[in-house]
């Protein structure tokens, strides 16, 4: 017994050594192994043991399904060799692969994968919100002078940018994914760690940053006054253009903290992934938008359909403000079941069809005080859900009267277009598809089974009948 035993061993290693290697190149090797201590066996026995003779000769005398049966436990006895080093493999394997050591390029000079985890984290999500800003900026500024080589000036620069472009809003984008992680771990069973939850938020600022980024660019390309109750970043003496590249920076965050706070983590391309292919969807959106006018010539409201404005909505807001946070949560959450995301994804695009619409009628409709700027779509000439609406149902007079005061920067031709509106009673409309829309989302909420149905409510709750 022991003889086979060790033979059983070597069989083994030898297999493991084979499996070490990848594709074709582990099937070459195993052939060559195998095939190489098969004839160097075979050859010491026919030649060094007169015994093996005597074998040959005994297993000549054996009935044909005595040898069959010999023969067949012969194959049987290397096939589980095979297949339990196979298998001894594929476990070590598995569990290498569970833990990316480093996801670097060698050719990167910024290396950093790891983070501490604090024994004691605030208990509220708003709390630990705020906590983790802060850890992100500092983490951000002090490389700065060391990683990239900038003067005191430049970092000074960069963070008082961060802190005037990227903090203060509702955050309602990022406090999302802390909400569907938990409303997650809470489905599982689990302990919400804070290895987890800091985590979380880093995604969150993740689309904070992000946001941040898309904003400072279109308050450039917009022309617009004031953001969040200030002016807006390039509105500044000693900014102007120079928000563009500030921009830039801001997008560059997304990806440092998503390094840091992830790059060890099996699911961290799956993170990347999303925010490239989300990045993308926003800036086509934008684009449709920006183009939805020529930029000379006549103003043409015919080009203002209502499948215009649906693709740039789904596009320019729906996909980061809504689907992103809630897809964040569910990688996050390790959901790999493309119905759940597909499902996800219909509800969502709903509601951030909804919140644009919501944001249209509030630049016209909302105080400057409440809302935090000041609505300009009239006189930028704006692809507005209230402007399609108007064309929809207007007679020749009236979008006779759009078509000579719409996207003039007069303030005459502006209160006439907003007098126009409240005859056509566009908020009535408003208020009808504002229901409309509500009633239809909880309907599909109803058809949720396989997620938690909070993830979506808490998003529904935050913007419902919101006045900002």
């Amino acid at each position: 017994m022991g003889p086979v035993l060790a033979a059983m061993l070597v069989g083994v290693f030898l297999n493991l050594i084979a499996l070490s290697s990848k594709g074709s190149q582990r099937v070459s090797l195993q052939y060559f192994l195998f095939s190489s201590t098969s004839i160097i066996s075979l050859s010491y026995l026919v030649y060094s043991s007169s015994k093996f003779s005597i074998f040959l000769l005994a297993f000549a005398a054996l009935t044909f399904g005595e040898q069959f049966l010999l023969i067949l436990l012969f194959i049987s006895a290397v096939w589980l060799v095979m297949m339990g080093s196979t298998s001894l493999s594929d476990k070590t394997g598995s569990d290498s692969s569970n833990e990316i050591k480093n996801v670097s390029s060698p050719a990167c000079i910024d290396r950093t994968t790891t983070f501490d985890v604090p024994d004691h984290l605030p208990e509220n999500d708003n709390d630990l919100f705020n906590y983790a800003f802060e850890r992100f900026v500092k983490e951000i500024v002090i490389e700065l002078p060391t990683v990239y080589e900038l003067p005191q000036e430049a970092v000074d620069w960069t963070d008082r940018q961060i802190r005037y472009n990227v903090f203060g809003g509702k955050m309602n984008r990022g406090l999302s994914v802390l909400s569907v992680h938990k409303e997650f771990v809470k489905m599982s069973g689990k302990k919400l760690l804070n290895k987890e939850r800091l985590q979380a938020a880093a995604l969150g600022w993740c689309i904070e940053f992000l946001q941040a980024f898309f904003l400072v660019a279109d308050d450039v390309m917009d022309g617009s006054i004031t953001r969040r109750g200030q002016p807006c970043w390039y509105k500044l003496h000693e900014v102007q253009l120079i928000a563009v590249n500030d921009s830039f920076i801001l997008e560059s965050v997304v990806f440092k903290i998503l390094k840091r706070y992830f790059g060890s983590e099996p699911f961290y391309l799956q993170l990347l992934d999303l925010f490239i292919e989300v990045t993308r969807q926003t800036e086509f959106g934008q684009l449709l938008d920006l183009t939805s006018q020529p930029l000379s010539g006549t103003i043409d409201l015919s080009r203002f359909t209502i499948e215009r404005y649906t693709s740039i909505v789904k596009y320019k807001t729906a996909f980061y403000s809504f689907y992103l946070p809630v897809a964040l949560g569910m990688i996050m959450s390790g959901i790999t079941d493309v119905s759940l995301y597909d499902k996800a994804r219909e509800i969502l695009l709903i509601m951030g069809e909804y919140f644009q619409v919501q944001d249209d009628f509030l630049d016209c409709y909302g105080s400057p005080e409440v809302i935090g700027k000041i609505g300009t779509d009239i006189q930028d000439n704006k692809c507005s859900w209230l402007v399609v609406q108007a064309l929809r149902i207007g007679n020749a007079k009236q979008v006779k009267i759009l078509e000579e005061n719409y996207g003039k920067h007069d303030e005459r031709k502006v209160a006439k277009v907003k007098k126009l509106y409240q005859e056509m009673n566009i908020e009535r409309i408003y208020l009808d598809y504002e229901q409309e829309s509500y009633d239809k989302i909880m309907g599909l909420l109803q058809e949720v089974k396989d997620m938690p149905q909070e993830i979506f409510a808490f998003l529904l709750r935050k913007i419902y009948k919101r006045s900002k």
